[in-house]
């Protein structure tokens, strides 16, 4: 049976700090405040599958109160997904998800997003959607303070 999950993930854009999206360092005045790499498609991704197999979030396997995760990239995070996925017996179906960013541009770096998720997930880079959109330059996120990420995933065990 197919089973679906979904995550969301926001990060503070700060200085200082580099900016990391789908495991791709994206050239830009800021980068995104968190314990890991903080690349919030990653973490709305390890939500989603985590989700669809009724597990506990990211934050439980990998708590930002431990020293071990500090600054690691989050693709370990997507392989534990994927191992908790095996540990199921199950196969990632599909991945779809959305960035919310006013800036920088997303589009370049999507192929390149995608190719790196598949690799930490065990699958194909076909099973895998990534797209972007700007928040029209409303909220948080228009105002440049943030991006946030949300996904989506199917698993069949």
């Amino acid at each position: 049976m197919v089973h679906v999950g979904i995550g969301y993930d926001v990060h503070q854009l700060v200085t200082g700090r580099k900016l990391v999206l789908g495991g791709v360092e994206i050239p830009h005045t800021k980068g995104l405040d968190g314990h890991s790499d903080a690349d919030a498609l990653m973490h709305a991704i390890c939500d989603a599958v985590l989700g669809a197999l009724g597990e506990e979030d990211i934050g439980h396997f990998f708590p930002n109160t431990d020293p071990r995760w500090r600054g690691v990239p989050s693709k370990i995070f997507l392989e534990e997904a994927a191992k908790q996925v095996a540990r199921h017996a199950g196969r990632i179906v599909n991945v779809d998800a959305t960035l919310v960013a006013q800036a920088p541009k997303i589009y370049p770096y999507i192929a390149q997003m995608k190719q790196n998720i598949a690799a930490a997930l065990g699958v194909d880079v076909k099973q895998i959607g990534v797209k972007a959109t700007t928040n029209e330059t409303m909220g948080f996120i228009g105002r440049e303070e943030g991006i946030a990420a949300m996904a989506v995933a199917s698993v069949d065990f």
